[in-house]
């Protein structure tokens, strides 16, 4: 039976996770701005996530992206500027700060998935922002826009289905 707390917690860690997220951690440090390890990438922009489930579920954020599927960092800020979550990731840990709350998980897979409800398979999220139509079974990227900043992917099994769409410039 799932409780009224039960609800909020997934609907806070769906807000935290967007992404998420969409959308992933681990407890190293940050790199310092305009450091960037070979092989990674920075987005930043806009995006949201609609999960058809009962009820649905829609979260939406301003994020900065960082890194690499193999280690990263996301951030999700509201629209007047309040940090909603950060998320970081490395080899073997993810780590999920909402706040002063701190959840561990064991990859940013998982992370994802405990935070939306819903497997967003990260790896390919980075090469569908680079414009790669890295495929992923059961969903299905459209890329026609993502030189002009928009990309929009569905997931069409398993259920739930669910729509990612992300405004984004590359920095």
């Amino acid at each position: 039976m799932t409780t009224i707390d039960d609800r909020r917690g997934r609907r806070g860690i769906l807000a935290a996770g967007g992404a998420a997220l969409l959308l992933l951690a681990s407890g190293c440090a940050q790199l310092p701005a305009g450091a960037r390890p070979e092989g990674s990438a920075a987005w930043s922009g806009r995006m949201s996530l609609r999960i058809d489930s009962q009820p649905v579920q829609t979260f939406s954020a301003l994020f900065e992206l960082r890194g690499s599927p193999e280690a990263g960092e996301l951030s999700l800020t509201s629209p007047i500027g309040s940090t909603l979550a950060q998320l970081h990731w490395a080899p073997g840990e993810a780590l999920l700060k909402n706040g002063s709350e701190v959840r561990r998980f064991d990859s940013v897979d998982a992370l994802i998935e405990a935070a939306t409800g819903a497997a967003i398979p990260v790896a390919a999220l980075f090469g569908w922002l680079a414009g790669r139509n890295d495929p992923v079974p059961g969903w299905r990227p459209d890329l026609g826009q993502v030189a002009s900043g928009r990309l929009q992917a569905t997931r069409e099994a398993p259920s739930p289905t669910a729509d990612l769409r992300i405004v984004f410039e590359r920095s």
